[in-house]
């Protein structure tokens, strides 16, 4: 980690980063409890969070090859400068009074095309500034200071848009926060020297057509059956995990904790808590390999479902944290190991392609999950999380029967 703070522009990196993530958890929490202020509707909020992811999908790929053909610097300040005004609006709106439910629907859908670029552009730059040997220490300093934001900035919004909650003034001050953290993200970001290069008009990849990179890309991926298979596991998992606790979540602090929106921060705080944790384990452990990581990653997927069951039952604030840290616990540790290994067996000149495809399979399906579990959390919201985490349980069973899971395992061991 020593060598990785050395050098000028991951210092840089990680200043921007961490200032942006940690605005981005005032508008995670300010815009879902401003949409229930409005329409008080969970299904409102599922189509509001389904509108922002549609877009992140479907230019998630195209994202990928931009960002292969182009700078991954470069796509990430346009990025920053584009959410910069989309936040600076919705707080000026927010503040005159003048906010509808149709202007959070475009917010949404701005927010998730511009992430359809900077989200394959962000997780690709890190293997551009540092070393193959000090990726995972890279990756876990990124990941990890994502989390600790995760952490406080939930908590700091809902005690924010507590404090106001006779207005929305409290609201208003979340997605200014949130703006100003932009700024201060593509100002690091103008200061980098590295961060990938732009290509010359001789070089093959600027040549080639955008679809034929991302066949390309995908061919990778369907070709590695180590790949494959990790690949179809995460998109089950976050199909059944993410819309559950993005919807789910702030209806059960709404409609069951007695804190409001103060429990709302706090459970997703713990969750990322959890996860920061979780890299912290992956960093300071052994990891397992062969025969162990194929027991870890079933026994963990298993454990992921009964706790997410158990959520839709509890109505105590700190029992729910208790089960949200744990939840972020294992996800954290095997994102972390998981991560780096795909980086690692991926050629830097398809990075940005098999990153975006990466989050597609993390963030893909998770629009339709988003509007089902707005759907199902309106008429039952113990219903919800029961059934999600009882199909993650029949997807570690699935998992557990997979020839390619021995073949992960060996390669994992290989690549260590």
């Amino acid at each position: 980690m020593l060598n990785v703070l050395s050098i000028r522009d991951f210092r840089l990196l990680f200043a921007g980063v961490s200032t942006s993530l940690l605005g981005d958890q005032f508008a995670l929490i300010a815009t879902p409890w401003l949409v229930l202020q409005l329409t008080g509707d969970p299904l409102a909020l599922g189509i509001v969070l389904a509108l922002e992811g549609i877009p992140r999908a479907l230019f998630m790929l195209f994202g990928g090859a931009i960002t292969d053909r182009f700078s991954p610097r470069i796509i990430m300040l346009a990025s920053d400068l584009v959410r910069f005004l989309l936040a600076t609006v919705m707080a000026a709106v927010v503040f005159a009074g003048i906010v509808q439910t149709w202007m959070l629907y475009a917010f949404g859908l701005g927010f998730g095309l511009v992430a359809g670029f900077a989200v394959p552009a962000g997780n690709s730059i890190v293997p551009m500034l540092v070393k193959e040997k000090d990726l995972q220490a890279g990756n876990s300093i990124v990941m990890g200071v994502g989390q600790l934001a995760g952490f406080v900035g939930p908590v700091a919004a809902g005690i924010l848009i507590g404090k106001y909650s006779e207005s929305f003034f409290g609201i208003g001050l979340a997605f200014g926060i949130d703006a100003v953290t932009f700024a201060v993200s593509a100002i690091t970001l103008w200061l980098m020297h590295s961060g990938g290069k732009l290509p010359s008009s001789t070089d093959a990849s600027y040549r080639e057509s955008i679809w034929t990179a991302i066949g390309a890309g995908l061919k990778h991926v369907w070709d590695d059956k180590a790949l494959r298979l990790i690949f179809l596991v995460i998109a089950a998992v976050n199909f059944l995990f993410v819309g559950p606790i993005l919807v789910g979540v702030p209806v059960l602090a709404d409609q069951r904790l007695a804190e409001g929106a103060v429990a709302f921060g706090l459970l997703m705080s713990g969750f990322a808590g959890g996860n920061l944790g979780g890299f912290l384990l992956a960093g300071a452990l052994p990891r397992p390999t062969g025969r162990a990581m194929r027991l870890f990653l079933i026994a963990l997927l298993a454990v992921f479902g009964i706790a997410t069951a158990i959520v839709g039952f509890i109505n105590l604030t700190w029992v729910d944290f208790g089960l949200m840290l744990l939840l972020g616990l294992g996800n954290g540790y095997v994102t972390l190991i998981l991560f780096t290994w795909i980086q690692t067996r991926t050629p830097k000149i398809m990075l940005g392609r098999i990153m975006s495809l990466l989050m597609l399979s993390s963030a893909g399906l998770v629009p339709i999950s988003q509007a089902i579990s707005g759907t199902v959390g309106a008429w039952n919201l113990t219903l919800l999380f029961v059934s999600a985490g009882g199909l993650i349980v029949l997807v570690a069973i699935w998992t557990a029967f997979q020839p390619s899971l021995v073949t992960f395992s060996e390669s994992f061991l290989a690549k260590d």
